[in-house]
């Protein structure tokens, strides 16, 4: 198979590029365009004074936010994933104040992740800490971005025909267990990924720990994964073993965090601490 994937590749390279109409290059070009930025210095006094001044604002600003390309200006992730809440749910409220925010702060552009989180791709330095005031009374300032509580999960059984397994609840369970930021922030980036059926809607089998619903003598059951990631190292996760309850899931998912802390080296992330010890140790703390 690899062979024939080889070969149709080299035959469609052997034809060169592409060749758009000009007039469809140019419409492709225009939509693409950078807005028009102000011509600003990326140092910015009320910035750095707001971040000194105020140690929740500075640890959304390293959590949540990304360095622009554009001098004076930030990248905004807005994390939809307040702990206990539903993840990438948002109220009406919340919407028509993000809709305000965008229009006055952030050039009037807002992305929508798969990840069930929101950007503000466009955000002024100096207007950074106005937004963070206001995303604070939209209740929408949770500092998480790629936490454990960072987590993606599908409808499930709520809500759902086709699943086998509610997703919304387990992701809430974990949440509120991981809670503490002092605790989210030592075990650092990991991402948590639930999906209610095989149908993958919640992109479980890359999740570094993926949490699968089964249905076991119409019983909801959750099957393990540990070792999936979606970047340029890609890998789909390992079953861990039998399956857990619905009770006994985020337990496991407690034994797995604190295996990998106990066997962490420095400020290696959970992801490259199972790619040095494998299974074993996660599978035999998980079973016994």
């Amino acid at each position: 198979m690899r062979q024939e994937v080889e070969a149709e590749f080299a035959k469609n390279k052997s034809r060169g590029h592409l060749a758009l109409p000009e007039a469809e290059q140019a419409r492709i070009t225009a939509y693409f365009a950078d807005p028009e930025f102000e011509d600003l210095a990326e140092d910015c006094a009320t910035f750095d004074d707001a971040r000194r001044d105020n140690a929740d604002f500075d640890h959304w600003v390293r959590q949540n936010t990304v360095p622009h390309k554009q001098s004076g200006y930030v990248i905004v992730n807005v994390s939809l994933k307040p702990i206990g809440g539903v993840p990438g749910d948002a109220t009406d409220v919340q919407m028509d104040g993000l809709a305000d925010i965008t229009e006055a702060y952030a050039l009037d552009e807002i992305r929508v992740t798969h990840e069930q989180n929101l950007v503000l791709p466009h955000v002024r330095k100096q207007d950074l800490y106005t937004v963070y005031q206001k995303l604070c009374d939209l209740d929408l300032a949770t500092s998480n971005l790629g936490l454990i509580t960072d987590q993606i999960a599908c409808p499930g059984l709520d809500y759902c025909n086709l699943a086998n397994a509610r997703s919304i609840p387990i992701a809430q369970q974990v949440s509120e267990r991981f809670a503490s930021r002092e605790r989210q922030d030592a075990i650092g980036k990991l991402s948590i990924k639930i999906s209610g059926c095989i149908n993958a809607c919640g992109h479980h089998h890359i999740g570094n720990i993926g949490i699968l619903g089964v249905d076991k003598k119409g019983t909801e059951n959750y099957q393990l994964t540990l070792g999936g990631r979606p970047d340029e190292q890609a890998a789909i996760g390992e079953i861990t073993g039998p399956a857990f309850t619905e009770d006994t899931v985020v337990d496991a998912i407690e034994t797995i965090v604190d295996t990998y802390l106990d066997l962490k080296i420095d400020q290696e992330n959970f992801i490259d601490t199972y790619r040095r010890v494998g299974m074993a140790p996660f599978k035999e703390r998980l079973y016994g």
